[in-house]
Order: C-alpha cells, then sequence, then structure tokens
C-alpha cells in the first residue's frame, strides 16, 4: 500500500527538530568534560585539542540557549545538570545495537584489584563512577599478584609491584612514600621516638609488599632486611595489626589514610622513603578496544 504524502507542515517540522539536534561530538564533549572535569583530559580522552573541547562546549551552550558550566572547575550549572541527564540517556541509547542480548545497553566489568588499595582508595570513590557510568555493572575480584594470588578472567587489573610487565599493558596509576607507623598506645610503651635508631630491638612487622630496607637506607641505617617477626601479605592487615599494638609498619602514606586519620595509628618519624613499588592499571592486548574498560582506565586514572 501507497504511503500517504508528508505535508509541507510536517516536513518544516521534521527539518527545524532536525537543527535543533546538537551535534553528537557537542554531545560527547559536554559528558567528558562533565565526568573529567578537566579540559585537558577531555581533550585526551576525545583526541582533540583543548581549543576544540572550548569551542564544541560553547556551540552546545549556544545551540541551547543556557550555561552549562558555572565556574572554573567545571560543576554543572543546575540547566547543565538536567540536560546531562538526557545526554548520557541519548547516548546510552544510540550504544544499544539491534539485536542485542536481552538486557541491551547493559555492559559487565570484571575488576582484579589488590585488597587494601580496593578498601581505601577505590571503593570510597567508586560511587562517582557507577553514578557516571550507571550502564556499567561492576563485579570486583580480590587479586595480589605479586604474591601469585591472581583473579581469573578479569577484564582490567590492578596491581602493585615493579611495573615492566611483559604479559599485560599497564598504566602506572599512582607512587606513594612510606613511614613506620605505630598505635598511640604502642609508643607510650616504646617511646619516645627521636631518631632512626630508637627502632632497634622492637618488632617490626613485615611484608613482602613493602621491605624494610627502603626505609632503612634513607634514614642512613645499615640495618639488614628483618627475617624474624609477624608478617603479612595485605597492607591492610598489616595495619590492623600495628593498630592492635603488635608492632611498627611500614606503610604507604594513601593506603595508611584511614588508620591516620582515625587515630589509630601515628607516625614515628618525619622520614619518607619513596615505595620501589607503585598501583598499575593492567589489562590483556585489546581489551581497551571495549568502551566500557576504556571509560573506566580513563575514570580511574584522573580520580587518583
Amino acid at each position: 500500500m501507497a504511503q500517504p504524502p508528508v505535508s509541507s507542515n510536517a516536513l518544516a517540522f521534521q527539518a527545524g527538530n532536525a537543527r535543533r539536534i546538537p551535534p553528537i561530538q557537542c554531545l560527547l564533549t559536554f559528558e567528558a568534560l562533565a565526568r573529567l572535569r578537566s579540559v585537558t583530559l577531555t581533550a585526551d580522552e576525545l583526541c582533540v585539542t583543548p581549543s576544540a573541547v572550548s569551542h564544541r562546549v560553547k556551540q552546545l551552550e549556544q545551540i541551547l540557549g543556557v550555561r552549562l558550566f558555572g565556574r572554573a572547575d567545571f560543576s554543572l550549572t543546575t540547566e547543565g545538570s538536567a540536560y546531562l541527564a538526557h545526554v548520557r540517556e541519548g547516548l546510552g541509547a544510540l550504544q544499544r545495537f539491534p539485536g542485542a542480548a536481552s538486557a541491551p545497553g547493559r555492559r559487565r566489568l570484571k575488576l582484579a584489584v589488590t585488597p587494601t588499595f580496593a578498601r581505601t582508595i577505590l571503593i570510597p570513590r567508586l560511587r562517582q563512577f557507577t553514578e557516571a557510568y550507571p550502564e556499567i555493572d561492576l563485579a570486583l575480584q580480590v587479586s595480589i599478584p605479586l604474591l601469585d594470588v591472581v583473579a581469573e578472567d578479569a577484564d582490567l587489573m590492578v596491581r602493585f609491584g615493579p611495573g615492566h610487565y611483559a604479559d599485560v599493558e599497564h598504566i602506572e596509576l599512582a607512587r606513594d612514600v612510606v613511614t613506620p607507623l605505630a598505635s598511640p598506645a604502642f609508643v607510650r610503651e616504646h617511646g619516645p621516638f627521636e631518631r632512626p635508631e630508637d627502632l632497634e630491638g622492637l618488632p617490626l612487622l613485615r611484608s613482602p609488599l613493602e621491605p624494610w630496607r627502603t626505609w632503612f637506607s634513607v634514614s642512613g641505617l645499615d640495618w639488614a632486611e628483618p627475617s624474624e617477626g609477624s608478617q603479612f601479605n595485605d597492607i591492610g592487615l598489616m595495619c590492623d595489626a600495628a593498630a592492635a599494638g603488635m608492632g611498627v609498619a611500614l606503610v604507604r602514606l594513601k593506603l595508611g589514610a584511614p588508620w591516620l586519620d582515625h587515630g589509630t595509628l601515628v607516625r614515628l618519624f618525619p622520614i619518607e622513603a619513596p615505595s620501589p613499588h607503585a598501583h598499575y592499571l593492567c589489562w590483556r592486548t585489546g581489551a581497551m578496544e571495549r568502551w566500557e574498560c576504556c571509560a573506566f582506565a580513563q575514570w580511574l586514572k584522573a580520580t587518583l
């Protein structure tokens, strides 16, 4: 059956609607800038220049007739926040391909994360990611690759170690410094601690994840790596043991922040040493071709 002709008024309406739809590159730029809150990071993600980012946002604001960002920190205006929800909904719809599975648009991302990094750094920030990417379902697994405790079939892995991994591609996420920490009760019983030599004869908690020789060297101590005493393969467990008064722990300040903030651990000296290890985000070749992997990697790098 022949279709009825389209009236000139309908054609005019359709053309007017088409003219009011902002260019897709403007919408993608707006979403990325709202999420990353950095022109530089947005430009890197979209592979354009920072000036192109600014131009696209200005173009979108001119089309809409409203300001989307309020201040220099790229916080959203009320109109910008409302429009962002529509943009994400629209972009999500465009990502649903014909013939998709029964839960169209949803992506599952498996993360293998070292325990203390997960508890102290990732989890407190993770709500930001799930709010920015509600269509991505995360599955977290514990992994300690330095000790050969590796989660199977993870899409992305956070490793702590020396880097230079031959089996995976990787980027460095964060470095840190180490310093001795102990409980206030331990300090009262064994202190005062005025010089590094004051640690002699005291129980030094050990971990293959953080050798004492690094701090010894910076502190001018010609001491061998401790070979006796309690040992832990998780920094969080070692912090809990130190907080319970079992001894002195050598801890990275970023990972030890929760214990320091709550006062269950205190610093013994102002001396810090760069950790020989760092946190790396790792993936197998081809993983970054998946949109959800790329989105998480960019978010994690930007938020640390």
